[in-house]
């Protein structure tokens, strides 16, 4: 919640530089008006499919799916329309598999609860993982190379993983450095079956190679892995979303190898970051090749575990165009976090975050990493260039306010820090390997901040 100290945050940060946000408004408006005008929500026709009609059962217990099945086919090959879940608790024992031309609709006051049991969610499909391809457990709602696809409407989904999925533990497995060994190897994707017998858990929003998307109104909780992820997608709208879901590795929204997006007016409690933009990881990244750009993230609200607003890790096929404003950070890990490591390659560059508030970093306010942990011993470094951050301001970071550092002979380029202010932090900055770092008007525990002092790397311990 806002509350009153918060409000003076924002009073005093928006005040002291009025005339400038308002100039920096005027010069970037142009740039985001041309991305958002390729970002058009799909429209349907008027016809309606209500799951009752069919059959379906609001008890909680019986499984729908095969009448949703049939109603989203239904509707698709008929040319298009809603297919209605109206009020009532529905339960559904398997993945909600979108069809072209469909909105899912959920009427006010509806539930659906997904069943915990991993077998329901095969046979395995074309999926991505960390950034790998593989044929895994179906993401809880998915749709393939699909057009004109939405979920909508105030309805509460329950992915039920806190039953099994959530108890799995991929991160350092076998089975998650099989998968990314199948990946560095160039392993043919038929080959990279999971799925049953691994334990590698399914985002619960996952469309693939999708266009026209948009995913509104509706309320998450409980989710396996990743909760919204599109993936190779074109112009995806993300709005008035609600994610309250604490497992590990729950980021909100991860647009990853998918250009034309706009996230606004959500409201993210994650188990991990809250927004992480992607484009692959390392081998598979370069061999699939499509850049995330074109990003707009705005007037959302954010409590993470981990990060906010993040770029990366997993980019390889790199990230450009992201415009990130009008957001609050209410408790995070690093609140502005840029991060790669030396196996990734890429570029992460054009890259613009402005009127951002953030109540408690626990790490870095301000973050930029091109050696990020997890590396597999490769040496590729990530190209971070052009990067603008104007008018941000954080109550209490609790390690360093500006973290900046490079890789030797791949420094970090071209960054400008325009009226930044950390109100509380031990230490202002760690400074290493860095060119054309610019201050301006920064502001740490109330001492003025003229240009970065080189400390040489000093490693945070939050992480």
């Amino acid at each position: 919640m806002i509350n009153k100290q918060n409000i003076k945050i924002f009073i005093l940060l928006l005040c002291t530089s009025a005339s400038a946000v308002a100039q920096h408004k005027q010069r970037e408006n142009p740039v985001v008006d041309s991305i958002l005008q390729n970002i058009k929500a799909p429209i349907f026709k008027k016809s309606t499919w209500n799951i009752v009609t069919y059959g379906a059962v609001a008890d909680g217990q019986t499984d729908i799916k095969p009448i949703l099945d049939k109603a989203i086919s239904l509707c698709s090959v008929s040319g298009g329309g809603e297919v209605i879940i109206p009020k009532g608790k529905f339960y559904i024992a398997g993945p909600v598999v979108l069809k072209s031309h469909v909105n899912l609709h959920f009427d006010d006051g509806t539930e659906l609860i997904f069943s915990g049991e991993p077998k329901d969610y095969l046979p395995a499909v074309l999926t991505l993982w960390e950034g790998t391809e593989l044929y895994n457990y179906s993401p809880l709602f998915y749709a393939y190379q699909c057009s004109d696809i939405a979920i909508t409407g105030n309805g509460k989904i329950n992915g039920s993983a806190s039953k099994n999925f959530a108890t799995w533990r991929p991160q350092g497995s076998a089975e998650q450095n099989k998968l990314r060994q199948m990946g560095h190897d160039g392993t043919p994707v038929y080959q990279r079956v999971f799925g049953d017998g691994y334990h590698l858990p399914p985002d619960m929003i996952q469309f693939f190679g999708c266009k026209n998307v948009l995913i509104k109104g509706i309320s998450i909780t409980d989710a396996p892995y990743w909760v919204i992820h599109p993936v190779l997608c074109n112009n995806v709208t993300v709005e008035s979303v609600t994610i309250n879901s604490h497992n590990l590795n729950n980021d909100g929204c991860d647009p990853e190898a998918s250009t034309n997006v706009l996230i606004q007016n959500c409201n993210f409690t994650t188990g991990d970051d809250g927004i992480a933009i992607k484009a692959g990881r390392d081998q598979d990244g370069w061999r699939i090749g499509q850049p995330t750009e074109n990003i707009v993230v705005r007037n959302c609200i954010f409590h993470s575990k981990t990060n906010g607003l993040c770029i990366g890790s997993e980019m390889s096929a790199g990230v450009r165009n992201v415009y990130m404003y009008n957001n609050y950070i209410q408790r995070c890990l690093s609140a502005i976090y840029f991060k790669s490591n030396l196996d990734r390659g890429g570029f992460i560059e054009n890259i613009h975050v402005y009127n951002i508030v953030c109540d408690s970093a626990r790490s870095a306010f301000i973050r930029f990493e091109n050696n990020y942990h997890g590396s597999r011993g490769g040496h590729y470094p990530t190209l971070f260039n052009n990067f603008m951050i104007d008018n941000v301001a954080c109550k209490h970071s609790g390690e360093v306010g500006i973290y900046a550092v490079g890789v030797q002979g791949n420094p970090l380029k071209n960054i400008s820090l325009n009226k930044v202010t950390v109100l509380n932090t031990p230490r202002a900055e760690v400074i290493d390997n860095a060119v054309n770092l610019s201050y301006k008007q920064v502001t740490i525990n109330g001492i003025n901040l003229t240009k970065p002092t080189n400390t040489g790397v000093i490693t945070l311990h939050t992480d």
